[in-house]
C-alpha cells in the first residue's frame, strides 16, 4: 500500500515494489492519475493493482472508506508516502492561506501516517511480520526556519517511526524512518537530477536496499554523508546556515513571482 502514490517518490515506491512482483494498493487524491499510474504498472510488472481516490487533506473521514478498501487484504509492507510543504519558504505569519496550511499539513503529514498505521498495523502482528516506510524529510532532523511547519510534522514522522520500530520489533515489523534530503520531484521544484538532487527512481531503490538494515535512514549515500556533516555543527550554527539559504530561496521566488 503506497499514499500519495501518482507522483515522485511515493509513484517510485510504488513502481519499485511492483517490480519487485508485490500486488499494489495506490492511494491519492486524484483518481484519474491514479487510473494512469496504475495501469501502467500493471502493464509493465504484470501484477494485479487497485486504487483508492482519497483527499488526505480533507477532514472528512477518509479512513473508513480506506478500511473498507483494504478489507480482505493482506499487506506486506505500508509506504507512508503522503506529504505536502509550503510553496516557497516563508515566515510562519506570512504562509499564504495560513489557517488551511496548518490544517492540511497536519492533516496530511501527521494524520495520515498514524491512521494509516493504525489500520495495517493489526494485520501485520497477526503474521507477525510486515514493513512500514514512514518517508519523513531531512528537514525533520533540525528545526528547519522558513520552513517551521513542514519541518516540524516531519519531526514527528521521524519520531513516531523510531518509537513504534522499538516496540514492534520484537513482533517481526520493521519500521523505518526515511529522511531524504532535495529529490527532483514536483514537490521539491527541482526538475533536473542531479549526484545530491536524485531522481526519485535512485533515490527509492537505493532506499528500499537499507530496508532491515537501518531502521532510520537518510536512504541514499550523498544524502547520508550531509546529515553526517550537518550532525557535526553546532545546532545553532546549522539552524543559521539553513536559516540563511531558505532566506535566499524565498527572495528568488518572490522577485520571480514579481516580475510575473
Amino acid at each position: 500500500v503506497v499514499t500519495g502514490a501518482t507522483d515522485g517518490i511515493g509513484k517510485a515506491y510504488a513502481e519499485e515494489l511492483a517490480n519487485r512482483g508485490m500486488k499494489m494498493v495506490l492511494i491519492s487524491r486524484s483518481k484519474e492519475k491514479l487510473d494512469q499510474v496504475s495501469s501502467k504498472i500493471k502493464e509493465k510488472y504484470k501484477v494485479e493493482t487497485k486504487v483508492i481516490a482519497a483527499d488526505f487533506g480533507e477532514r472528512e473521514d477518509i479512513y473508513s472508506r480506506i478500511k473498507a478498501g483494504l478489507e480482505g487484504l493482506e499487506i506486506g509492507v505500508l509506504v507512508n508516502n503522503v506529504g505536502m510543504s509550503y510553496s516557497y519558504p516563508e515566515y510562519f505569519i506570512e504562509v499564504p492561506e495560513l489557517d488551511k496550511a496548518i490544517d492540511q499539513m497536519v492533516n496530511i503529514n501527521i494524520m495520515s501516517v498514524c491512521k494509516m498505521t493504525q489500520l495495517v498495523l493489526p494485520g501485520m502482528l497477526e503474521r507477525s511480520k510486515g514493513i512500514i516506510l514512514n518517508i519523513a524529510s531531512a528537514s525533520g532532523m533540525h528545526p528547519t526556519p522558513l520552513l517551521t511547519l513542514y519541518s516540524a510534522t516531519k519531526a514527528f514522522v521521524d519520531f513516531f517511526s523510531r518509537g513504534l520500530h522499538a516496540e514492534y520489533k520484537s513482533k517481526g515489523i520493521i519500521v523505518q524512518s526515511v529522511l531524504p534530503f532535495y529529490v527532483a520531484t514536483k514537490m521539491s521544484k527541482i526538475r533536473k537530477a542531479t549526484l545530491d538532487k536524485p531522481s526519485p527512481e535512485t533515490y527509492v531503490r537505493s532506499a528500499l536496499s537499507t530496508v532491515g538494515l537501518q531502521s532510520r535512514t537518510n536512504g541514499y549515500l550523498p544524502h547520508a554523508l550531509m546529515a553526517w556533516v550537518f550532525s557535526l555543527l553546532p545546532t545553532s550554527t546549522a539552524i543559521n546556515l539553513i536559516m540563511k539559504t531558505n532566506k535566499q530561496i524565498r527572495a528568488r521566488y518572490l522577485k520571480k513571482m514579481k516580475e510575473k
